[in-house]
């Protein structure tokens, strides 16, 4: 069936690849990255497989077409004691905006096109400790969409949230024209596994995704599941970035491992959004804390699992000497903004029980840490209203003060 499809180059070609911050040449395609590929010699395999998941990325393009074929490489992370042969990586979806039907559509509204599973290409073979132990080496498998609805209309193929992706070739039953500009804000976000979602069911119920979709902006998710330590290459990653809005939730992750102390906590906080603030002196920019998480509220980390629950192993009695719990670091995050905001009225702080409160917790946090995809919803919508809705600090009536 693909005989009678057209070849659409992906190297220098008419697609654009949308939500990351670098786009690589590999062996085998292309390689959207939500880092840079400068802090791979400054990170760790576990960053480099986040850094390469697809949350949010999309490859967005204009045609007629009715048909379209994406074939894709995926590398799928599993437990090596478990087959070397998974059957799941997750998903492609597909969204189509704008386009003409005889019934006068005017374009104003963002369609929802369908899901299709994404092949498993790779495997790396995890030990207990997340340490590769393994690899099997996979081909690359066609993913197809077919009866999209006629007319020219703007298409997104939105990439699997939680896998490595990498393009190797892209056909349709029409020709194939750059996007439509949007003309939408850039919103760029980073957070931990919280935000890049892995429990969502598909690429559309990552939360910032839901809330970007709600909001009519244009997302940039840096959501890195279990590495949102306040790294400085990241800082600089997202200081270097295209971005009209910029929201950091900041908390979970070095509370969970005990990462820092009160005393070194607000120091590197400051440092982190110094170095932020030296590419986007004015740019709107919310520091979220994080949402409820019962087993981190009172206990410090580290934590560990049991039977698939979180419970916090640290001594309460050491927050007297500065171990940090998820109240301390609201009540820090929240002193941090409030100082800096005397000097810059475009920093605010969004507490992040609005999102997903303690009395939310066992009906929306799936093992009490992650939330569960309806929980995900949950969070975009709330962002979106909270954030981007009338009276927020990211509304289209917000003006960035200079």
């Amino acid at each position: 069936m693909t005989d009678v499809l057209r070849q659409v180059p992906l190297i220098d070609g008419p697609a654009e690849l949308r939500g990351a911050l670098e786009v690589v040449t590999t062996e085998t395609g292309l390689l959207p990255r939500r880092l840079p590929q400068w802090t791979v010699a400054q990170s760790d395999a576990s960053m480099e497989r986040q850094a390469t998941a697809g949350s949010g990325v999309r490859l967005a393009f204009r045609s007629a077409a009715t048909v379209i074929e994406l074939d894709v490489l995926t590398t799928v992370p599993m437990m090596a004691e478990n087959e070397p042969h998974p059957d799941d990586a997750g998903a492609f979806a597909i969204t189509y905006d704008g386009y003409d039907l005889e019934d006068g559509h005017d374009g104003s509204e963002s369609f929802f096109g369908g899901t299709q599973p994404a092949p498993v290409g790779n495997v790396l073979l995890m030990d207990q400790t997340m340490t590769q132990a393994g690899f099997v080496p996979g081909q690359p498998s066609t993913v197809r969409f077919e009866g999209l609805p006629p007319g020219v209309k703007d298409l997104q193929i939105w990439l699997p949230h939680w896998v490595k992706t990498e393009l190797v070739a892209l056909r349709a039953d029409a020709d194939v024209a750059p996007p439509t500009p949007t003309g939408r804000r850039v919103w760029l976000h980073h957070g931990s596994s919280i935000s890049q979602c892995n429990e969502a069911e598909s690429p559309l119920g990552v939360w910032p995704v839901i809330a970007a979709r709600s909001a009519g902006v244009d997302p940039v998710n840096v959501g890195l599941s279990g590495n949102c330590y306040l790294d400085p290459y990241v800082a600089r990653s997202i200081r270097d970035a295209e971005a009209d809005v910029i929201s950091l939730k900041l908390g979970i992750n070095f509370t969970a491992k005990a990462g820092y102390v009160l005393r070194t906590l607000g120091p590197t906080v400051h440092g982190f959004l110094d170095t932020v603030r030296e590419g986007h002196p004015d740019t709107p920019l919310l520091v979220v804390s994080p949402i409820a998480c019962p087993a981190l509220e009172e206990r410090p980390g580290p934590t560990v699992w049991r039977d698939d629950v979180l419970y916090a192993t640290g001594d309460p009695a050491r927050v007297a000497e500065g171990a940090l719990t998820l109240q301390v670091v609201r009540r820090e995050l929240r002193r941090i903004v409030t100082e800096r905001a005397k000097q810059d009225p475009n920093i605010h702080y969004l507490d992040g029980l609005k999102l997903v409160g303690l009395d939310e917790a066992d009906e929306y946090l799936g093992e009490g840490l992650h939330p569960t995809p309806a929980g995900y919803r949950m969070i975009g919508e709330r962002f979106a209203r909270l954030v981007f809705g009338d009276g927020g600090v990211f509304a289209e009536s917000a003006r960035p003060v200079s």
